[in-house]
């Protein structure tokens, strides 16, 4: 496991000056960030791609499935002096929150989703009029879309492409490192549930989303902060050539707007 795996306050940090850097100014070319906006990330963790939107003078709601999370990212905004509300339960459930938002970030989310298509549906009544979508994620095929540095041995937490191998050798190699079931139940789910480029703007367009913007990145501006490497975006030809692009992207962002007769404007909150 990655030292970052263990460290979730370090974590919280390195994803803070992440969005900070890269997220809100990419995010504002197509919507101005301004105080008092709502925003709410679906699948936060930690909470530390919203900090920098609390530090702004936003409304910040973070939600996710995990507890544990939850309470880290309460506790590492108490420390940081920072104002937001975070919840541990299924976004679709709080039935409360719909159509208050005028952005929603879902960064490495959507890969980890069975029914993507039904997730993005139901995301969309989430946000207000005039709202969008902030999506990033890793494409399946790329070194560690696997999400393998997770795993606690170090030889298996550093070793790329490890995730493509077929399930049962993959299991097996899993078990012979000492991985917990755990571990090896939430890695073959991710196995599963892998999102590649083209089954994403699948489901996207399928489900009525404009694709707004999408940038391809060869070196994922998340590794500046975790290796020191300067974000690269994936050389413009190699975009567009499905499925072998999907091996030398390391991280996808998108910009996604719902067809505007899709926002009923009755239902629209205003804050």
């Amino acid at each position: 496991m990655q030292k970052r795996q263990k460290n979730r306050e370090l974590y919280f940090t390195e994803l803070s000056i992440t969005s900070e850097k890269y997220f809100i100014p990419y995010v504002s070319d197509y919507k101005k960030i301004e105080a008092g906006m709502n925003i709410l990330e679906v699948g936060c963790g930690d909470g530390g791609n919203l900090l920098p939107f609390s530090e702004m003078g936003c409304h910040t709601i973070g939600v996710d499935m995990s507890e544990g999370r939850i309470k880290d990212a309460i506790l590492f905004f108490k420390k940081s002096n920072a104002k937001g509300d975070f919840i541990a339960s299924d976004i679709f459930k709080l039935k409360e929150l719909e159509y208050k938002f005028d952005l929603i970030i879902c960064h490495d989310v959507i890969e980890h989703i069975e029914n993507k298509s039904l997730f993005l549906k139901n995301l969309k009544r989430y946000l207000k009029s005039g709202g969008i979508i902030f999506m990033s994620f890793p494409a399946w095929q790329m070194p560690f879309g696997g999400h393998q540095q997770i795993c606690q041995s170090p030889i298996i937490s550093h070793f790329p492409f490890l995730h493509l191998l077929p399930c049962s050798i993959y299991k097996a190699i899993l078990k012979l490192n000492g991985e917990s079931q755990g571990c090896i139940k939430e890695l073959l789910e991710i196995k599963q549930t892998r999102t590649s480029i083209e089954l994403f703007e699948r489901v996207a367009k399928q489900e009525e989303l404009l694709i707004t913007n999408r940038t391809l990145f060869f070196i994922n501006p998340h590794y500046e902060i975790k290796f020191g490497l300067k974000p690269k975006k994936l050389l413009h030809f190699f975009s567009y050539i499905p499925h072998v692009r999907n091996y030398f992207t390391t991280s996808c962002f998108y910009i996604l707007n719902p067809q505007k007769e899709q926002i009923d404007e009755s239902f629209a909150v205003t804050n």
